[in-house]
């Protein structure tokens, strides 16, 4: 389970210090080289235990930039999962 970060990421920080399982690193350091914020997928919880929905979605200003990735196998999801590649948060 987890949540992706778009190549519309302004890099405002403002997902980093809510991602309560720190899984959201900056540009600096994000594995695929792209100049934009990343999601470890493999830590992402969606939140769930933590916040009612992913909090790094509430807190981003860019509407779209954070969307669903694809579902982890065996794995619990967020029960206000969307398809893989929506928006997270829609105003």
């Amino acid at each position: 389970m987890a949540v992706k970060i778009t190549d519309i990421c302004i890099s405002c920080d403002a997902c980093l210090d809510e991602c309560p399982v720190e899984a959201i690193v900056d540009n600096d350091e994000n594995p695929t080289g792209e100049d934009i914020y990343f999601v470890h997928a493999d830590k992402c919880v969606e939140c769930v235990g933590h916040h009612d929905s992913p909090a790094c979605a509430d807190a981003c200003p860019t509407e779209g930039c954070i969307v669903w990735d694809e579902p982890g196998v065996g794995s619990v999801e967020s029960p206000e999962r969307g398809q893989a590649g929506t928006p997270v948060v829609e105003d």
